[in-house]
């Protein structure tokens, strides 16, 4: 039989959705005056890489799914393509969360950091091959940049603000 999920997943299912939400919202507001400057950072991305790798038990690929296609939505981009792109990243850095768990920040900064770069060269790669409009190379790297430079900002800010931390490791018997 199928048992129902634990409290501790419901919540940080739940507390996932309301943070990437909140980041949406916060993302759509009217903030600047019409002028294009330095593109920000994508907070999405480094919340659920942060989210996968230190509580991979509370994050399910259907509620990236979820979340990731009402930005897509909003956000008017290709429908489904930037969530399947970064659903794949999600999972392969879920794959690896044990062998990574013993690194040093620095070191999963630096893979989080290529990750995030793989993610948006294929992002790119699909748009130019089905002949869809790209952003200028220029304000993707800017962007790219943003979002591995705020990396530890929101790893900082998940485990101060909503307390979200590595289980601790069960040693073997």
């Amino acid at each position: 039989m199928i048992g129902l999920p634990s409290r501790a997943f419901v919540t940080g299912t739940l507390l996932f959705l309301g943070c990437v939400w909140l980041l949406l919202f916060i993302r759509l507001l009217p903030l600047s005056r019409g002028v294009t400057g330095w593109p920000g950072p994508d907070l999405a991305v480094p919340l659920i890489l942060a989210w996968v790798l230190r509580r991979p038990d509370q994050l399910a690929a259907p509620v990236i799914v979820l979340a990731l296609l009402v930005e897509d939505l909003l956000l008017m981009r290709p429908l489904g393509l930037w969530t399947a792109i970064v659903l794949l990243g999600s999972e392969a850095a879920r794959l690896r969360e044990p062998r990574w768990r013993d690194q040093p920040f620095m070191v999963e900064w630096l893979r989080v950091g290529i990750l995030i770069g793989v993610m948006m060269l294929a992002y790119r790669f699909v748009q130019v091959l089905f002949l869809l409009p790209v952003a200028a190379l220029g304000q993707v790297i800017l962007q790219y940049l943003a979002t591995v430079a705020a990396y530890p900002a929101v790893v900082f800010g998940a485990r101060w603000l909503i307390g979200l931390r590595r289980p601790p490791r069960r040693d073997a018997v």
